[in-house]
Formats: C-alpha cells, structure tokens, sequence
C-alpha cells in the first residue's frame, strides 16, 4: 500500500490590532463599506451615513471582526476624487460608526497620508494602503497612529490604474510575478518596521487583480503559502474579483460561489484576514476551513458520542 505523506500546513503569522489577535483558529473577516456612488459592486455602495450604519450592524451580527471603510473607486472608471472630497465621504461615517460600535476595529482605506491624518481622531486600527506606498508618508502616519498598517503589491501601478499589457520578466513566466510579489511585500513590510509599526500588525496583501492579468493572479494565489512564509499576517482581497468572474466568465453578482472557493483555498494555504463583501457566507467558510485544518475545534461535539 502507498502511503501518502500528510500535507504540510503553514503556521499563519497572527495579526495583532489594539490588543485584539487573529490566528489560524479564528481569522478575522473584514467587512467592506465603500462610501462612494461607483464602487465596481453596486450592493456595497453606501451613499448615505445611516445605509452605512445599517451594513454595519448587519456585518456585526454576521461575525464581522474589521469594517474596511473606503470613499474612492479602486479603478479608474468614474469621476477623479481629491482627498477633500475623500475626507468628507469617510470622516462623518468613521465617527458615526466608532460612536455606534466604540470596540469594532475600523480600518481606513486609502492610499493618501492627508486623508489618514484627518482621520486621526476617529482611532484608526488599520491603514489598508491598496497601491504599494504610493504616498510613502502613510505608512509613517499609520505608525503614529498606532495603527496596523496594509502592505500591497500592484505591480507599480499609479492609484486608479486599471492593469494594460502587464508582464513580469523577460517573457512574462507565470513564477515571474510571485517572485515580484514576494519581493515587493517583503520589502514594504520590512520599510513599514522601520517606519514603527509592528511586525504582528503589518499584513502583506498580494493584491490580486491590482496590477495583475487573471493569469497572475491566479498564479499569485497558488502561491499563498509561500507568501504567508515570509513571517507576516496574510491579508487577502478576493472579494467578486475580476480575476473571478474571467476565470468563471461571470458578472460581479455572480461571483459569490467562485469568491468562496478561493477564499478556502487562501485560507487553507495560510492566510489570516480576508476582505469580503458578503461577511456572513465568508465567516463560514474560514471558520470551517480552520477546523479542517485541525486549528478550531468543531463548535459542537455531540454526532457519535455516547450518551448517558
């Protein structure tokens, strides 16, 4: 009989934020919240404050650990924001929710160190940086802040640059693009250290579509172990990516089921935090691939057991 050798498991760097820590037994979910009219995914656009509070609750109830709270489209489709106008989208709605829900972890996501600053009264507990250090003052504004702070890798991309004839190396190898994404995260991760922040509270993001063909991320998701081994907490953003509706050829609304398939594999491959749109079906998913994996024991034990 062959014998199988059992499969290797990488040990998930915990992530700290406040005091609060998140391991392989219990990854945190963090609830997206995008203050803006044009978000790619009409269902998370909260125009008004009390929309947002109410997706908020929602999200606690369904086991939320992070509200990610964003005022500018990723893409470039849609009208050019200026930090003004981004202060005034997130600002009112951060103080409206730390008011509703005063120990919730609020991260603020933005790559503009003038928007993070105005937020410093709020008490931010994570700087979520989507465009690798663009404003290389965030990271030392999230330092003072005491703040967790977000490592990505967009490939170089400018802040909403939609990806046109990306390749890594010569003849663009698919091993390619993880050898920059390992590069590049340990790099900005490494400068986030210097900058103050915490190890436990740096999270590197391979930031899949980010600077990326469907190719590359599928690739960069692969390689998530490899990712989680360079001695940080995983951060991942998988939510009705287009990387996911390409691979399936399917319309955002449509992408839940492929979302959650890649969300069991990045957990199972060692990633401790996931950005998710639907916080509920994404809290089931990594609670039961924890189990899986031997880290969570099972919440109730009674199928089998003898009884009396």
């Amino acid at each position: 009989m062959t014998v199988v050798d059992p499969v290797l498991l990488v040990e998930p760097t915990p992530l700290t934020l406040r005091g609060r820590s998140f391991t392989a037994a219990n990854p945190a979910v963090m609830g997206i919240v995008n203050r803006t009219p044009d978000s790619f995914y009409s269902s998370a656009r909260y125009p008004s404050i009390e929309a947002g509070l109410d997706a908020v609750a929602a999200m606690v109830a369904d086991g939320v650990d992070i509200v990610d709270v964003g005022g500018v489209r990723a893409g470039q489709q849609g009208d050019w924001v200026e930090a003004d106008e981004e202060i005034e989208r997130v600002l009112p709605f951060l103080e409206a929710v730390r008011e509703a829900h005063p120990d919730l972890l609020l991260s603020l996501d933005t790559w503009r160190s003038e928007v993070a600053r105005a937020c410093a009264g709020v008490r931010i507990d994570l700087v979520n940086d989507t465009w690798q250090g663009a404003d290389p003052e965030l990271v030392h504004v999230a330092a003072k802040l005491k703040a967790g702070y977000v490592v990505s890798h967009t490939g170089g991309a400018a802040p909403r640059t939609d990806p046109d004839g990306v390749r890594y190396g010569s003849h663009d190898d698919p091993d390619d693009v993880v050898a920059d994404v390992l590069d590049v995260l340990t790099h900005g991760a490494n400068r986030a250290r210097e900058a103050g922040v915490p190890a436990n509270a740096i999270l590197i993001d391979p930031t899949l579509d980010f600077g990326k063909t469907t190719r590359h991320s599928l690739r960069t998701l692969r390689a998530t172990a490899q990712i989680a081994s360079l001695g940080f907490p995983v951060l991942q953003a998988l939510s009705r990516k287009d990387f996911v509706g390409e691979t399936l050829d399917l319309a955002v609304d449509d992408r839940l089921e492929g979302t959650l398939a890649a969300t069991a594999v990045a957990a199972w491959l060692g990633t401790v935090c996931f950005r998710a749109h639907d916080v509920r079906a994404t809290r089931r998913v990594v609670d039961m691939v924890a189990s899986i994996r031997g880290d969570r024991p099972a919440a109730v034990n009674v199928r089998g057991v003898r009884r009396g």
